[in-house]
């Protein structure tokens, strides 16, 4: 995990929540720059909170060229000093006033292309860069070496879904993973900034660090994300931009989560990407009826803390008496998608519609495949599943939506020197 997620809060009032929990914000992006979706895929552009660095990240710029570098290089500046990672604060260096750091949040789009990358990478390799195994994260080497020391995020959302296998497998059952206290849920990432060949338009993406799965969730899969506490010092020496050299204390916050989470089966149109809906965050066996909704959103309002959060709840009740509970096709968009078993989740996952005919459709398929996820662990074998079938297109509320923002400019891709190497030339290693 993660693979799915809930994000449907304008960053407006995120920003109002982040605050509540003494997490200071000083920007945010206008709220139609965030996709805001109940159905949150690989691909969108999603809300990231992090201190405000320059594009090459905290520390000196030294390490990080426009120019493309070897990737089979450490990309440190000193690589030999730092190969074990430092035990105390001051070689790590950190322990920076936090009341002197600027904080912000920033749109960015989920799967995280390096900056040395020259050009748009095939979908194919975008997929294996939207998790990130904390173990991977050990040695001061391979593609996020310069990520972990110098960009690191927290990533917004309000949950995240998992899928429980049953009968070999043969049927899943989606589940929806939120805090029991209903508050925001920050995930660590890690994030970074790219400008191709021939192109002046910057690119930020990130992606999500997973864990082994905590005692609540080891039922439904081995991996879940790293969650820290909101307003806690970890989040606060996380985000240190003082700490630009990796260490073991930066490690050891990678770990299972310890609160409270509240774990239950919903609708199994949450699979298909592109579907949306409010009533994919409510239990299953509630959403038969109005007064099963009402009942869940009224015992959910008792254990919920702060206004912002309250607000919320009302929002997406209000919602969902307006609107039904019909799920809705988002018009922009069109990817289908493909049930596939890999080492980070369960999660049916979106496929590029962008081939010409279907034999390259099945090539980029099966780079996903064959290269499994960016954590250095061997891939499991597809499983041949049926095709989710596409909901008809209908008539939908006007989202907001981001995922043209932040898109490359249009323009003719030229061939890559010999020199250049793609993304994928690391999950051979």
């Amino acid at each position: 995990m993660c693979g799915r997620y809930a994000f449907y809060q304008r960053p407006s009032v995120v920003r109002q929540q982040l605050e509540e929990s003494n997490m200071r914000c000083e920007s945010a992006p206008e709220d139609d720059d965030v996709r805001q979706s109940y159905n949150f895929a690989p691909g969108y552009n999603g809300l990231v909170y992090r201190a405000d660095v320059p594009d090459h990240g905290a520390g000196p710029a030294n390490d990080h060229s426009t120019q493309g570098v070897d990737p089979d290089h450490d990309h440190t500046p000193n690589a030999s000093n730092i190969t074990k990672s430092t035990d105390s604060d001051a070689e790590a260096k950190g322990d920076s006033d936090s009341s002197q750091i600027a904080y912000k949040l920033q749109a960015m789009k989920w799967g995280l292309v390096p900056f040395w990358t020259k050009r748009n990478p095939e979908y194919g390799s975008l997929m294996k860069t939207i998790n990130c195994r904390d173990d991977s994260l050990i040695e001061n080497r391979g593609m996020w070496t310069s990520m972990k020391r110098k960009k690191r995020c927290i990533v917004i959302c309000q949950g995240f879904y998992e899928w429980l296998k049953k009968n070999g497998g043969k049927e899943k059952i989606p589940h929806f993973v939120k805090r029991k206290d209903r508050q925001l849920m920050c995930m660590a990432g890690l994030w970074d900034c790219v400008k191709y060949e021939g192109s002046d338009e910057k690119l930020y993406t990130y992606t999500v660090i997973t864990t082994d799965s905590n005692k609540q969730l080891k039922f439904l899969h081995d991996r879940m994300p790293v969650i820290l506490e909101n307003g806690s010092e970890a989040i606060r020496t996380w985000l240190d931009p003082s700490r630009y050299e990796w260490s073991k204390k930066l490690q050891s916050l990678l770990k299972s989560y310890d609160g409270e989470l509240e774990i239950y089966p919903v609708s199994k149109d949450v699979g298909k990407v592109g579907n949306n809906s409010p009533t994919f965050i409510i239990p299953v066996d509630s959403t038969e009826n109005k007064s099963n909704i009402a009942n869940f959103f009224g015992n959910q309002k008792k254990i919920a803390k702060g206004q912002a959060v309250k607000k919320e709840m009302k929002e997406v009740e209000k919602e969902i008496g307006t609107k039904g509970i019909k799920v809705e096709q988002e018009s922009e968009e069109n990817r289908d998608t493909k049930d596939i078993e890999h080492t980070e989740d369960n999660v049916p996952l979106p496929v590029s519609v962008s081939a010409d005919n279907k034999e390259d459709q099945k090539r980029k398929i099966g780079q996903f495949e064959e290269g499994g996820t960016a954590d250095d662990t061997p891939p499991k074998k597809s499983l041949k599943t049926e095709k989710i079938n596409q909901s008809p297109s209908k008539p939908c509320r006007n989202t907001k939506s981001a995922t043209s923002n932040g898109s490359i400019a249009k323009h003719s891709q030229t061939k890559a020197s010999d020199g250049s190497k793609k993304i994928t030339a690391f999950f051979g290693k």
